[in-house]
């Protein structure tokens, strides 16, 4: 009767022995595993997966039976105990369902503790689309980088970084010139396109550390952790070259485009986040106002 009523929930139900060999295995488990439970019931767990076999889930399972205790394993931190294929089509970056598991003991008539059990949900979809939000909180919608959130948010950690470590930090920023005239020339879908390439050519550049953002309208921000003034003229000067040579095709325009960079390292009398970004903010504005196309350092 029990195997019945454990055949009818949306879970998976695993019975084990004290030898972790496998005594009931339901009909959820059956389902997503593939394995039939004739295939598998009186079999060590190991068996069939051997994944498995590691020294905290021996530890989980010993713990079980020697106290009692009941374990919850979160999916934050174990991911998943059973290598099951995902049903959830929300996010296909998982390549094994998200679990989230319990392991607790089952006792006998004289209340010993006779098995194991191990209830495991599926918690894929719930991950998915709580990754979902996080990458709408932290990202832009139109470039798919970085958005000012996010800037912001690094930039006040990085300073506190160089206040304990005095390691160097360097900011570009940077933003498109006459961007007015191409989204009046050639319209705002033309506009966006030449945004989403800017970024694109710009994430090329940097290295994986780097955080390149867009900061608002046309005008981008990148931190270079551990990177003094000196490297970080040379990566300015590498955005601002690609940039200038690439042609952007949008349907049957040709359009080129160029930026002008303003750069600054954090100094230790700079005393906030502001200050640095406010000494590449004047840099910016420095370039612009004297011929654009170009890269101007202060600071």
């Amino acid at each position: 009767m029990y195997k019945q009523a454990l055949d009818l929930i949306n879970a998976g139900f695993v019975i084990l022995d004290k030898e972790l060999k496998i005594i009931h295995w339901n009909r959820w488990l059956s389902l997503y595993s593939g394995i039939k439970p004739e295939l598998i019931v009186d079999h060590s767990v190991f068996d069939f997966f051997p994944n498995l076999k590691t020294p905290q889930f021996l530890r989980n399972c010993n713990t079980v039976l020697t106290f009692g205790t009941v374990i919850f394993l979160s999916q934050k931190l174990h991911s998943y105990l059973f290598p099951f294929k995902p049903t959830c089509f929300i996010d296909s970056s998982f390549e094994y369902m998200q679990q989230s598991c319990t392991i607790g003991p089952l006792r006998g008539e004289d209340f010993s503790i006779r098995y194991i059990y191990i209830i495991v949900q599926d918690v894929t979809e719930i991950v998915a689309y709580e990754k979902k939000l996080k990458t709408m909180n932290i990202m832009d919608s139109l470039t798919g980088i970085y958005n000012r959130r996010f800037f912001d948010f690094s930039l006040k950690e990085e300073f506190e970084k160089h206040k304990r470590y005095s390691k160097p930090l360097t900011l570009i920023m940077f933003d498109v010139d006459c961007f007015k005239d191409v989204n009046d020339k050639y319209g705002h879908r033309c506009g966006d396109y030449i945004l989403k390439s800017v970024a694109t050519i710009s994430a090329s550049i940097i290295r994986g550390v780097d955080v390149l953002a867009r900061y608002g309208g046309d005008e981008f921000c990148c931190l270079l952790p551990e990177t003094n003034i000196e490297s970080g003229l040379i990566v300015a000067e590498r955005l601002r070259k690609a940039i200038f040579d690439y042609e952007a095709i949008f349907t049957s325009f040709s359009v080129r485009v160029t930026v002008s960079l303003g750069i600054s390292e954090l100094r230790n009398e700079l005393i906030s986040p502001e200050k640095l970004f406010n000494n590449a903010d004047e840099a910016l504005y420095e370039a612009k106002s004297t011929g654009r196309n170009k890269v101007i350092a202060r600071g």
